[in-house]
């Protein structure tokens, strides 16, 4: 049965030391790989020891198994100096190293000498090999000393960096103060707790190997953290911070710990949400980071400066371990950027105004053509600016309850191309277009021909535009605002919705006008036989679909004309 122990303790021994082969890096702790490689050795010299068929073979056992425990209580103290960044002095190093060589070179004086052992002797039982010691001599005594040295140094190491060491986790002090008591127990008293001819030691090294383990896949963070500190710490102004994924401060560099001075108040492997700061700033990065990974850039002002702030995650490996930011000052940059925002915001301001002023300039050359237009006309005068009014409060009724799914920048549009309408009269001689009676029919053909040519104009004038939308509402208003909704109009006759909107609207203002306003050859026609002729062709001139705006824009309408005396 012990054999049996001792034999899985080995194998167990290797399989560890296999597992930690796997997870190694190059700038792990070299007392963790001695560690891994002295712990098989010495459990390897148990399993000879429980074989031994004679004195010779069982002290020769007793040697392999002194090398582990000769030096692997020094490793384990320097990993935890090594740990809670205490600085041992090389020369009580080098001491320590010297004991641990001399006691171990008493204890290959076995069968030699009485400097470790005075008497021993061999006997087997129940088929286990049992070297039995039955004096002790001076050199063992001084292996006690420091063993109970190398422990007492450990843990004072630990509660010191416990209460005083705000850099050294949490989680790996108690994994190692674990590891610590677990050794000595079984130690100074496995045997009491078991039997004499049965040794506890092999359990305690394999529950420390799983412990450092533990302890290394948890440092790998705090490596990793470190070599992409130092790298970053060349460049001389860059700082590092790291979390892990539960948002647990891991570490950061001087650089980043004078950005935020709050990290000198965190705890490593504790939250970092204690610090609200910190929470405000770095801790909402992540979280905007975390719902979207391209928005990893963040910036932070602190007095006069300005930091760039960037989120990515923390590796070992190709593992993802938490997220680290890297933090550089970006405020010459942004001074930049300010600065040219606020000369690109001039800039657009003076293009707008200069916009502005050209389609203003424009706006007036098309108005000025249309007044040119109407001049030759017999009308009264005004007809393109009312029946631009006239467009404008149908659109705004239309706006309120738009069945249409007319855009903003169509009611813009159809009001600025209003004015345009007409201006294929210039194409009309003059005999016709100022005739004071009724056309003759092969006059109103030619007059017809107005509302085709007009829209040859419009697309002439406009052919250079940028505003594409503009320029097919003004085209179709000039060239449409005749036709009517029973197919009866001209110039080509167009029934229903084949008529554009735009058309559609401005032929309810275009009749409007036309009968309530004075023209040389006829009387204003009064609001009320005006509106019974529009209502009545609802449906057949126009789209009965504009009738409910025409009705609400009706009282506008005749107070606008009211304003004119009529």
């Amino acid at each position: 049965m012990v054999l049996w122990f001792y034999d899985v303790s080995f194998i167990i021994s290797v399989i560890l030391a296999f597992v930690y082969m796997y997870m190694y890096h190059k700038h792990f702790n070299v007392y963790f790989s001695l560690i891994f490689a002295f712990v098989p050795i010495q459990l390897l010299g148990y399993c000879l020891i429980g074989r031994a068929q004679n004195l010779a073979e069982a002290v020769f056992a007793t040697k392999v198994i002194y090398l582990g425990a000769c030096f692997c209580p020094l490793f384990l103290l320097l990993i935890i100096l090594n740990l809670c960044h205490i600085r041992l002095h090389k020369m009580v190093t080098i001491f320590y190293f010297l004991i641990s060589f001399v006691v171990f070179m008493s204890v290959l004086s076995i069968g030699y000498s009485d400097l470790y052992y005075s008497d021993i002797s061999f006997e087997t039982v129940n088929g286990l090999g049992i070297l039995r010691k039955n004096q002790y001599g001076p050199m063992h005594t001084v292996f006690y000393i420091a063993i109970i040295d190398y422990s007492l140094d450990s843990i004072f190491a630990l509660v010191y960096s416990f209460v005083k060491k705000r850099d050294v986790s949490r989680k790996i002090v108690y994994l190692l103060f674990t590891s610590e008591m677990v050794s000595l127990v079984t130690f100074f008293g496995g045997r009491y707790l078991v039997s004499k001819d049965f040794e506890l030691t092999p359990l305690a090294y394999l529950a420390s190997e799983v412990l450092y383990l533990l302890i290394i896949h948890r440092i790998c963070l705090y490596d990793t953290t470190e070599i992409a500190m130092e790298s970053i710490a060349e460049k001389g102004a860059t700082g590092f911070i790291s979390f892990d994924f539960k948002y647990n401060y891991l570490g950061s560099n001087e650089t980043a710990r004078s950005i935020f001075p709050e990290l000198k108040k965190l705890t490593v492997d504790k939250p970092a949400s204690r610090s609200d700061l910190i929470k405000r700033t770095c801790l909402k990065y992540i979280d905007i980071f975390k719902e979207d990974e391209n928005k990893d850039k963040n910036h932070y002002k602190r007095g006069d400066k300005i930091y760039l702030v960037d989120v990515n995650y923390l590796f070992d490996g190709k593992q993802k371990k938490g997220y680290q930011l890297v933090i550089t000052d970006d405020t010459k940059d942004q001074k930049y950027i300010s600065l040219l925002n606020k000369f690109n915001t001039s800039l657009k301001e003076q293009v707008t105004r200069k916009t502005n002023h050209i389609v203003e300039m424009h706006n007036n050359l098309i108005m000025s053509m249309a007044m040119m237009v109407e001049s030759r006309d017999n009308s009264t005068g005004g007809h393109i600016r009312r029946t631009s009014e006239c467009v404008r409060l149908l659109i705004e009724e239309i706006k309120k309850n738009n069945v249409f799914n007319l855009s903003e920048d169509f009611r813009k549009n159809i009001i600025k191309a209003a004015p345009m309408h007409d201006l294929g009269k210039i194409a009309v001689d003059d005999v016709i277009l100022r005739k004071p009676g009724k056309f003759e029919p092969e006059e109103f053909e030619k007059m017809k021909k107005h509302a085709e040519e007009g829209a040859r104009i419009v697309r002439e004038i406009l052919k250079s535009t940028d505003d594409a939308d503009f320029r097919i509402i003004a085209e179709n208003v000039a060239h449409y605002h005749h036709e009517r909704w029973d197919g009866s109009g001209y110039p080509e006759g167009l029934k229903g919705e084949k008529i554009p909107i735009e058309a559609r609207i401005m032929a309810v203002a275009e009749v409007y006008d036309a009968l309530v306003s004075k023209r040389v050859y006829k009387d204003s026609m009064s609001f009320e036989k005006a509106d019974s002729i529009i209502m009545e062709g609802m449906g057949k001139h126009f789209d009965k679909r504009l009738e409910p705006f025409y009705v609400a824009a009706r009282p506008k309408l005749e107070e606008y004309y009211r304003s004119f005396g009529q």
